[in-house]
């Protein structure tokens, strides 16, 4: 019996010091607890006189055993000091398993693309028959164009070029042509957008096609407006 009563006390202790050894420094008042419950009733063994000194004596000895050996968490950051990797972390900081702050994403910088020459090809304008005189489903389509123009910047300059089919004659198409696009930027500009943004206004008559004139759908074509954007 006398074995018993001196081995006890001692594997209890060596019990309750390691369950201590894998909390935390902060949890040393629940080792003292457990401690000196453990303690009460090692003392108790051998008499209720040595309750007290046994609660006093394995309490206090499993705190500071906790308190030297536990794992503590300086930062506060919920991740014991053993697994921190990035110990001092400011408090109120959100954490990964490694007690360490999510990296900070890169922002994404998006190259914007400018266009430097960009052209609007008019097909859609018509004019009177053999004249320069815009009809009103004319004006239509040269109000949409002009709000979309207007959105340019200052600096953007704007070349507006006429273009007919091969029907009549060269000087006269040619004449005709440069009429056409004048009249075009005329509008253009009562509608809003800066005279000084045009450079150039010119006729180009048949001499420049894009289809076969020897067709309607050839000639419809060919008979345009076309405004070059350089920005």
């Amino acid at each position: 019996m006398s074995i018993v009563r001196t081995a006890l006390p001692l594997v209890l202790l060596t019990s309750v010091l390691t369950g201590c050894a894998g909390l935390q420094k902060t949890d040393w008042p629940t080792c003292a607890a457990v401690g000196g419950v453990v303690g009460a009733g090692l003392g108790a063994t051998e008499s209720s006189a040595w309750a007290g000194y046994g609660a006093l004596l394995i309490g206090g000895t499993a705190a500071a055993y906790c308190w030297v050996h536990g794992d503590g968490d300086e930062d506060g950051d919920g991740v014991p000091d053993s697994r921190d990797k990035c110990p001092g972390t400011p408090r109120g900081v959100q954490v990964d398993a490694d007690g360490c702050p999510p990296p900070v994403p890169v922002p994404v910088v998006e190259e914007v693309v400018v266009v430097k020459e960009e052209v609007i090809v008019v097909r859609d304008v018509h004019f009177q028959f053999d004249k320069a005189t815009l009809t009103p489903s004319d004006k239509q389509v040269l109000d949409k164009i002009a709000t979309r123009l207007k959105q340019e910047s200052s600096t953007a300059q704007l070349t507006v070029t006429g273009h007919t089919d091969s029907v009549g004659s060269d000087a006269y198409n040619q004449k005709l042509s440069d009429k056409r696009a004048h009249s075009v930027v005329e509008y253009l500009i009562s509608s809003g957008v800066p005279r000084s943004s045009f450079v150039s206004v010119t006729g180009a008559g048949e001499s420049q096609p894009v289809a076969d004139n020897k067709t309607a759908d050839g000639r419809a074509m060919n008979r345009r407006t076309e405004i070059k954007i350089n920005r």
